[in-house]
């Protein structure tokens, strides 16, 4: 039988009461989402202790915006080299907590910068080989 995995950073969770979230697991951390929008990701495990925080889902077009408003905030290293969507406010760096907090407050006020739609799933192709 597989452990229930306890959801790090629960605090995001009180701060987020108001908003209708749904929580669901995903590579083994937990992700936020509002409707169909990926708003955070929680994250604490032993491999890639660099990675572990709450990542935010954003668009590379919001990346400057927010990394100004939160100079901690950097790329998540496990998705490579490329730029990505995906960005960390770092468990291990001194103004955790209140970045969380601040970033926290930006969905509960509906901040546009914050969210990412999931790439749809290919669809099988529903053909069928003449007769």
């Amino acid at each position: 039988m597989k452990k229930a995995r306890t959801i790090p950073f629960s605090f995001v969770l009180d701060e987020l009461y108001s908003v209708n979230l749904d929580i669901k697991p995903m590579f083994g951390c937990h992700t936020l989402y509002l409707e169909n929008k990926m708003l955070l990701m929680l994250r604490h495990k032993e491999a890639h202790p660099r990675d572990n925080g709450v990542w935010v889902g954003t668009s590379t077009e919001h990346l400057a915006s927010l990394k100004s408003d939160f100079p901690s905030m950097r790329p998540v290293e496990l998705l490579g080299e490329n730029v990505t969507a995906w960005q960390n406010l770092p468990y291990d760096s001194d103004d955790f907590e209140e970045s969380v907090l601040r970033i926290c407050e930006l969905i509960r006020k509906g901040d546009p910068r914050i969210d990412k739609v999931p790439k749809g799933k290919k669809k099988k192709s529903t053909s069928r080989k003449p007769k």
